[in-house]
Order: structure tokens, then C-alpha cells, then sequence
């Protein structure tokens, strides 16, 4: 039985791999593959096909976040892993061996996942409603083990190498001091200049060999250890120029409500006739009426931008006949990407827009990943003034996201299925005797046991 380090590196395309030589030696000593994804090409969906083996239509990921019609709220970046469906990776390997032992480094609906140790980002929410960076482990004494995760460079306009870096030296920590039978480790570094630069640019280019300089004390370590290693992606990042605003033309028709407090304001989802989660290159919009779809459905198609609008006797086509999905499920032109955006002046747009909230926006916010470009300079100082009242223990408002400007200055997108093999996802393994060049992402999970001999 052979030991697994599973590596996810969120946006490695071929065409990356160009400026990475480390990773490129995984498939010089085993073997490269093409990857198919699924639609929506989003972490959360892909990491739990991948995981379980099964389309969103049976694990019911069918995002990073949908409409809870039971709640009457859109959430993304839900943590329990009761979420997904279908039996996991773990669970079809301890029917074969029930000492298998897992390893999570967070990866996505980390917690309450029936594995041996879990590492994964969690703030610390203050009462006074100060954020402070954390992670969550599993088990508990494993947290004073490790450094403080530096949560701002994890996600925002300070996201950036600290956090792979960290990501990378936790799970050598793990292999180093608990030796688990399969280590899953998610790798975000190039999410980030990929999409705030796109793939054409030099920068973007600059990451991956960046990151593969850091990926490589962590491969070192694998092959001392003689364990497989397995590095994927969940999607490619491609060129995008046009933001696309599906709620805003949804307000304009007279279909989305917004309620109002201080002249804010706030989407209504329940009283909204219809309303668009956007999520990247992909929207589900949910539409209250049924005798309304057809109507809505038209109005979609018209806005530029849209390239298909899935209609429910589509989706089962794509693996989205599941009742989290949108009424109406929408996907962008490769050179565009969807908002969130609902207010129609920004005199009027709630104050968690113009800062890093990922849980309290109605949908997927690339424009956290700058300071205003509109007048960066203000937004750096902001950001300083910020960053001293909360040294001073005083509340404070990073208050530095750009809203129009901030969605024009985005370059890079993904959520579509890939056009060119060489802009989508790929498998790289150290291992030749599984030799393939085509694996589908529900193949990964029977491809990871298999690897460890543990098929059924």
C-alpha cells in the first residue's frame, strides 16, 4: 500500500506548467493527464466531485454557494461537510482498511469530516466585531503546534505567497510528526494574480514559478518518504474583460427587491420574483413563480455576455438537476464573468461592499483581490488607519474594495468549462503504473485508491 500526498493547486493549466519545472519532474518520472472538471468549475463543486466521485446532481455542491430556500439566505463558503453527499474518499478506503488514516489541509468543508487531522482558516470574530486570523484544527492540540495563519493574505488585497507558504509547511509538519496514509493539501497561490492580472500576463506567469520553488521542499519530502504524490487542479483561469451584471437587469425589469436600512441597501430574496447568485462564470437564479422561468430565461439570454442559459431539461446534461441549483442556471461568454451587484448607484450599495466579506455577500466578489483602483492610494491609507485602530484595540472598517472599478479591473475568471485543454484543468502523477492521458474529475476518487491499492 502506498502512502498519498494530494496536492491541490487551484488553477494549474498546461500552459503553467511551462514555468514550473518541479511540478513538470512529478510527470517526467509518472504521468500527465487532461482533466475533465464540472460545471460550475468552483472549488467547492470540483473539490467534492473530486472527493466523492459524483456530479454536483448527486452531492449537491453545485457551487461555492447557492439560495438556502429553506432560510430564505444565500450563503457561500459553508465549512460542514455534512453538506456534501456520496461517500468520501476515506470512507471507500476504510471499508478496505479501517486504519486508514486522512489528513485534510484545507481543503474545502473541512469541518466535521471523518478524518484523523484537519487544518483549515478560521477567523477569530470578536464581540465588538473585530476579525482576527486563526486557523481550526482537528484535533485540538494540533493548533498550538503550528504558527498563526495569516489569514489577510489568504484572501483579499493582501492575498499573496505567505499563506501557500504556510499551507505547505503545515502539511510537512504533518508528514513530518503523524505520517497519514493520504494528506489532501490545497494550494491557492495562483488563484490570485490570475485573476487579477489574467493568464496572459507576465505576473501571472511570475506566481507559477513562484510557487513551485515553494512547492518543492514538500515534494522533496514526498519522495524521501516514498510517498505518491498526485497534484491536480480544479479548473484553468482564462482572460475575461466584461463584468456582467445579471442582477442589476434583473432589478431594472422589476423582477429583483431590495429593503432598505440607513440608506442601505439589501437584497430580498424573499420577496425578489427572481435574483441571481453569481459565482464567477457562473449564476443560479432562482425564480419564485414557475409561470415566470420562461420569461426570466428570455431576458437572460438577451444580456450580453451570457453565453447559455440551462433550463431545468438541460441540467441533467451537466450534472445540475439538484434542487440547490438555480431555476435557471446561467453561464458567461469566455470573455466575461458575473456580479453580484443589485443596487443601481453606489450612493446605495450596503457597507459590506466595499470590504473583504465573503459571508455576508450575496455572491463571489473578485474585485476583494484590490484596493480600489479607482484611487488606490486612499485605499492603502484606509487600510493603514484601519490597521491601527485595530491595533488599539478600537473598531474599525477596512473599508477598501472598489465596486465598478474594482469589477473592471478584473482580468482573470473561470466557472465555464474549458475551450482548450491547455487553459483547463490537469493531473500530474509521480506514479507510471496508472498511466492514463484523459481522467474525468469523477474518475479521481477510484484514480486515488487505486494509487494507494485500495480499489474495491
Amino acid at each position: 500500500m502506498s502512502k498519498l500526498l494530494v496536492l491541490d493547486v487551484v488553477g494549474l493549466t498546461p500552459r503553467l506548467l511551462a514555468h514550473m519545472p518541479r511540478l513538470r519532474s512529478l510527470a517526467a518520472r509518472g504521468f500527465q493527464a487532461q482533466l475533465g472538471t464540472v460545471l460550475p468549475a468552483v472549488t467547492c463543486s470540483v473539490q467534492s466531485t473530486f472527493l466523492t466521485g459524483a456530479l454536483p446532481s448527486e452531492h449537491g455542491i453545485v457551487g461555492n454557494g447557492w439560495y438556502f430556500r429553506d432560510l430564505g439566505e444565500v450563503f457561500l463558503w459553508r465549512q460542514h461537510n455534512a453538506l456534501v453527499g456520496g461517500e468520501k474518499v476515506w470512507d471507500a478506503a476504510r471499508r478496505v482498511r479501517p486504519d486508514y488514516t486522512v489528513a485534510n489541509v484545507c481543503w474545502w468543508y473541512a469541518m466535521g469530516a471523518r478524518v484523523d487531522w484537519t487544518i483549515t482558516p478560521r477567523p477569530i470574530y470578536r464581540a465588538d466585531g473585530r476579525k482576527e486570523p486563526d486557523c481550526y484544527t482537528y484535533p485540538p492540540s494540533l493548533h498550538d503546534e503550528l504558527p498563526t495563519f495569516p489569514l489577510f493574505t489568504y484572501w483579499g488585497p493582501g492575498a499573496g505567497m505567505p499563506s501557500s507558504q504556510w499551507i505547505v509547511n503545515a502539511a510537512r509538519h504533518l508528514l513530518r510528526t503523524r505520517e497519514p496514509d493520504l494528506t489532501l493539501v490545497y494550494v491557492p497561490h495562483l488563484d490570485y494574480d490570475l485573476q487579477r492580472y489574467g493568464p496572459s500576463d507576465t505576473r501571472s506567469a511570475a506566481a507559477a514559478t513562484a510557487l513551485d520553488k515553494v512547492l518543492a521542499p514538500l515534494l522533496d519530502d514526498a519522495a524521501a518518504k516514498g510517498i505518491t504524490v498526485v497534484a491536480l487542479s480544479e479548473y484553468g483561469i482564462t482572460d475575461v474583460s466584461r463584468p456582467v451584471d445579471v442582477n442589476r437587469m434583473l432589478r431594472t425589469e422589476g423582477l429583483l427587491e431590495v429593503h432598505t436600512q440607513d440608506g442601505m441597501e439589501y437584497l430580498d430574496p424573499w420577496t425578489s420574483r427572481a435574483f441571481a447568485v453569481a459565482d464567477h462564470q457562473v449564476a443560479h437564479v432562482y425564480v419564485r413563480d414557475p409561470a415566470d422561468v420562461a420569461a426570466v430565461a428570455k431576458l437572460c439570454a438577451a444580456l450580453p455576455g451570457v453565453d447559455r442559459v440551462l433550463t431545468e431539461a438541460e441540467k441533467p446534461e451537466y450534472g445540475l438537476d439538484h434542487s440547490r441549483a438555480g431555476d435557471l442556471v446561467l453561464v458567461a461568454s469566455p470573455d466575461s464573468w458575473f456580479t453580484y451587484y443589485y443596487w443601481l448607484d453606489d450612493a446605495a450599495a450596503p457597507d459590506f461592499a466595499r470590504v473583504v466579506e465573503i459571508h455576508r455577500k450575496p455572491g463571489y466578489d473578485p474585485a476583494e483581490l484590490f484596493f480600489d483602483p479607482a484611487n488606490p492610494s486612499a485605499a492603502r491609507r484606509r487600510a493603514v488607519t484601519a490597521v491601527a485602530r485595530k491595533k488599539l484595540g478600537l473598531r474599525y472598517v477596512m473599508d477598501v474594495v472598489g465596486l465598478d472599478a474594482g469589477a473592471r479591473a478584473v482580468r482573470g475568471s473561470h466557472g465555464r468549462l474549458p475551450d482548450d485543454p491547455n487553459d483547463g484543468p490537469v493531473l500530474l502523477c509521480s506514479d507510471p503504473s496508472a498511466v492514463r492521458h484523459e481522467i474525468a474529475a469523477t474518475e479521481v476518487k477510484a484514480l486515488l485508491l487505486s494509487l494507494a491499492g485500495l480499489a474495491s
